[in-house]
């Protein structure tokens, strides 16, 4: 199934996506898609009532949200990418490199994405996020990692370098502004992405190309991140993770480094997850 919450900020519908572009309202069987409608018990509710779910009107796609309402926590891995930590200057990780995201940065696929007060060095990073449908707590294997995911959505992990590298601390001062999470268009549930290490990735800048890679690529793949992270927190349903990005960020490049501007267009997806599109303002 694919999932989406459409309609105005803060009035999202939980909606299922059908095959041929329809939108089928699921708000007589789930509040909205959140922990307990990504359970398994909450995602069968929803299959087994989409023969029955009325058609909402086509208005109602005018805006989707993010397709996973009010996520308990964002948890972000770093340098998941060969490529993209070598690029950073940075040695590829032994372990997974966790840092976390405030769960308002999460916006619709489409929102406007907000230069900070006096950035020079906002990027962009387009990732997998891994959606939790099962409480997971010290798993012992990649069966019981994957068991615990509900499904898969397209993340844009922007981030504003010099607040995140510069400044002293942790990461989470240059990942945590406002808008800083663009989710979706929509939530693919586990069941039809059945290799989550094989799907390309790409993002642009003003149509320019400026990452493209696999998920295939990644150090850590979507098993080994659940059951890694799951030995240093409770994973409950509705929690995001996202999973790292590819080379291609604006850091990595040569000064002048092609940091995001007002008024660039972002556009970025993942192969049968569905795309992005972003217009950069200023905060």
């Amino acid at each position: 199934m694919k999932l989406v919450r459409v309609g105005p900020v803060g009035r999202e519908v939980p909606a299922v996506l059908t095959d041929d572009g329809s939108l089928l309202d699921a708000s007589g069987t789930v509040a909205d898609v959140d922990g307990a409608a990504l359970s398994p018990e909450g995602l069968a509710a929803i299959a087994a009532a989409v023969p029955t779910m009325p058609r909402l009107p086509a208005a109602a796609g005018n805006r989707f949200g993010a397709p996973v309402a009010r996520p308990g926590k964002v948890v972000c891995i770093g340098l998941n990418y060969a490529l993209h930590a070598r690029e950073s200057g940075a040695e590829i990780p032994a372990e997974p490199v966790v840092f976390l995201k405030t769960t308002d940065t999460v916006v619709g696929p489409h929102d406007e994405v907000l230069i900070p007060r006096g950035s020079t060095k906002t990027d962009y990073e387009v990732e997998l996020a891994v959606v939790i449908g099962r409480r997971a707590r010290y798993l012992a294997d990649a069966q019981e990692a994957m068991a615990c995911v509900a499904g898969y959505a397209v993340s844009n992990d922007v981030s504003e370098r010099e607040f995140q590298l510069e400044r002293g601390g942790q990461w989470d001062k240059g990942k945590s502004c406002e808008t800083f999470n663009p989710l979706g268009p929509w939530l693919v549930t586990a069941d039809e992405v059945p290799d989550p290490q094989d799907l390309q990735l790409w993002l642009n800048v003003d149509g320019q190309v400026r990452q493209e890679s696999r998920t295939s690529d990644m150090v850590f793949g979507v098993a080994e991140i659940v059951r890694y992270l799951s030995r240093f927190m409770v994973l409950e349903p509705g929690d995001v993770i996202n999973t790292g990005t590819p080379a291609g960020v604006a850091l990595g490049f040569p000064d002048p480094k092609p940091y995001l501007r007002a008024g660039q267009v972002v556009e970025l997806g993942i192969e049968g997850l569905g795309t992005q599109r972003q217009v950069v303002g200023q905060a």
